[in-house]
C-alpha cells in the first residue's frame, strides 16, 4: 500500500484556504468610513490572512480622489490609528486576501484603485476567474498594462471599459458580468455609488446590512454584526445590487435559476455565527455531526472537536449519540489559519504549535475526533498521533464533509488529484495512513440534509460535477 511521508515538503501546509473577504460602506451622514470597515475586515480575517487594504473617497469632494491603503499581514498589523485617519471618506471598500502559490506580494493585495477617463473605481473581488487568461491577453492587445498578476484586475479593466459605452457604472459592471466566467462576489466604489455584484451560479456569499444611514456589503453576516449594523437581505446570485443617496437599485438580469453556492462555506470557511442564503453555519455544522452520529456510530467515551471548525460538528455527534462531549485541544489563538512554516527538520512540531492536547481529558478513552476535512492527511495524521501519544486507547476519526477527489476552481485552493489523499486511496487505506482506529466521512447524499434541504449548492471538489466546465489545464497558480 502506498504511505505518505508526513514529513515530505510537499505534503507540508495541509489546510484549505479561502481566497478572501470583502467588505463596503456608503455612510450617508458624510462620517469617515475607515474605521468601520479596519472592524468589518477584522471580522472576516479568517477568509483571508495574507494581505488587506482599505480604499475610500468622499462623496462631496472631488470625483477622482481616492485614498487608500494596503499592505502584507494582517488587519491590526497593516493599520494603526495614524493610517486610519488620514483615510478620510464617507464611502469606502475593504479586503482581505489569502492568494494562491507564488502570487504573494504587496502589488496583488487589494482594493484595486483605477484612474481613468471617467474618473475613479475602487473594487474588492472574492473569487476565481475560469476564463481571466483569455481576457487578460485580449485586453494587453488592445493597449491594456497590467500591475498584478490577479485575476480581479481583468474584472476592473472590463468594469472601466464597458463605462466607456454606458452612461453608468452599474451599467457597466453589468456588461462585464457578461463577459466574466467563474466565481465573483464584488464590491465596486465610484466616486458617488457603491455597487455589489455576485455571479449567476452564487459561489460566494454576499449580503447587504444597514445601520442608522449607512448602508454595508459585506461577505459575511458576522462582519455586519460586529460593527453593529442589521442584516437587511443576501445579493442573490446574478444580481447587481446599487446603492446611491436614494437608496438601493436592483438589477436582476443575470439571475439564473441554477445556483452553485459553495457547500464549503458552511463546512468550513464562513464564520460559525455568519448566516449564509438564509442558513445558518453553526446549525449546518451541528446537522452534520448528528447526520453522522448516524450514519457511522461507534462505541466511545468521548468526542472531540479539532478547532475551531470541528467544534460544532462534535456538538452535534455528541446529541446524537449520547456520548459526553469534551474539549481536547487547546488551541494557540495568536497564530491564525497559515503561519511561517518551520524547517524541514522540525516540520513534526507545527501542529503542535497550533494544537496541545489535554492528556487529563483523553488518557485511557476511546476517543471520537471530529474534523471538518482531510486534505492530504498529513494533519490529520499527526493529530491522531497526539492523542494517542496522551493516552488515548482509540481515535475513531469522523470527518464533517465528504472525501476530497478533485481541485476547485471557483477560489477555494483545494489541489489537484495527485495530492488529495483521497483521490488515490480507499477509506480503509486512509484510515491506515493517519493512524486512526476507524474513519467515517459525511456522505455526499447528506450535503443537502446537513443545510436543511436546500439545494443549488456546489459539490465539485468531491463529485466531479463543475457547475461550468472547467479549464482543460489547471491554471489557478497563474493568476491567483
Amino acid at each position: 500500500m502506498n504511505q505518505i511521508d508526513i514529513n515530505d515538503s510537499h505534503y507540508a501546509e495541509d489546510e484549505l484556504h479561502e481566497e478572501c473577504g470583502v467588505f463596503g460602506v456608503y455612510d450617508f451622514d458624510g462620517n469617515d468610513v475607515s474605521s468601520t470597515i479596519y472592524y468589518g475586515l477584522f471580522a472576516l480575517q479568517h477568509r483571508g490572512q495574507e494581505s488587506c487594504g482599505i480604499a475610500v473617497s468622499d462623496t462631496e469632494g472631488p470625483k477622482g480622489k481616492v485614498l487608500s491603503y494596503k499592505d502584507m499581514g494582517l488587519v491590526n498589523e497593516v493599520f494603526n490609528p495614524e493610517k486610519l485617519e488620514k483615510l478620510n471618506g464617507n464611502i469606502g471598500v475593504g479586503h482581505v486576501r489569502y492568494s494562491t502559490a507564488g502570487s504573494s506580494s504587496r502589488e496583488n493585495a487589494q482594493p484595486l484603485v483605477l484612474n481613468y477617463v471617467k474618473g475613479t473605481l475602487g473594487m474588492a473581488h472574492n473569487g476565481n476567474l475560469l476564463n481571466a487568461v483569455e481576457l487578460r491577453e485580449e485586453l494587453s492587445y488592445t493597449g491594456a498594462i497590467f500591475q498584478t498578476t490577479i485575476d480581479s484586475e481583468v474584472i476592473a479593466y472590463l468594469i472601466a471599459r464597458e463605462r466607456l459605452n454606458v452612461p453608468t457604472v452599474e451599467g457597466a459592471v453589468l456588461n462585464a458580468m457578461k463577459k466574466i466566467k467563474g466565481a465573483y462576489s464584488l464590491i465596486v466604489m465610484s466616486p458617488r455609488k457603491l455597487i455589489g455584484a455576485r455571479d449567476p451560479f452564487g459561489f460566494k456569499p454576499l449580503c447587504i446590512g444597514k445601520r442608522d444611514n449607512a448602508y454595508f456589503l459585506s461577505s459575511e453576516t458576522c462582519a455586519l454584526d460586529t460593527v453593529g449594523a442589521e442584516f437587511v437581505r443576501d445579493v442573490e446570485p446574478g444580481e447587481v445590487v446599487t446603492i446611491t443617496k436614494d437608496g438601493i437599485k436592483s438589477d436582476k438580469s443575470l439571475c439564473q435559476k441554477n445556483t452553485a453556492r459553495c457547500i464549503f462555506e458552511y463546512i468550513y470557511f464562513a464564520r460559525p455565527d455568519s448566516k449564509i442564503d438564509g442558513m445558518g453555519v453553526y446549525e449546518s455544522r451541528i446537522n452534520a455531526g448528528r447526520i453522522l452520529a448516524k450514519t457511522h456510530p461507534v462505541e466511545a467515551d468521548i468526542v472531540v472537536g479539532v478547532p475551531e471548525s470541528g467544534n460544532p460538528a462534535a456538538l452535534g455527534f455528541s446529541m446524537e449519540s449520547g456520548i459526553p462531549y469534551g474539549n481536547a485541544f487547546i488551541k494557540n489563538n495568536y497564530v491564525g489559519r497559515t503561519f511561517i512554516k518551520p524547517k524541514q527538520e522540525q516540520r513534526e512540531s507545527s501542529v503542535k504549535v497550533k494544537l496541545n492536547v489535554l492528556k487529563e481529558a483523553v488518557a485511557g478513552k476511546r476517543v471520537v475526533m471530529i474534523d471538518d476535512s482531510i486534505v492530504r492527511g498529513t494533519t490529520s495524521a499527526r493529530i491522531v498521533s497526539l492523542l494517542k501519544a496522551a493516552g488515548a486507547k482509540e481515535v475513531h476519526v469522523r470527518i464533517s464533509s465528504p472525501a476530497f477527489l478533485h481541485p476547485c476552481y471557483f477560489g477555494t485552493d483545494i489541489p489537484s488529484e495527485d495530492q488529495l489523499i483521497a483521490s488515490g486511496h480507499s477509506v480503509d487505506e486512509i484510515c491506515e495512513i493517519i493512524g486512526a482506529d476507524s474513519l467515517g466521512y459525511l456522505e455526499v447524499d447528506k450535503l443537502s440534509e446537513m443545510i436543511c434541504g436546500q439545494t443549488g449548492y456546489c459539490d465539485a471538489c468531491f463529485t466531479g460535477n463543475y457547475p461550468i466546465e472547467p479549464p482543460k489545464i489547471d491554471i489557478r497558480g497563474e493568476m491567483g
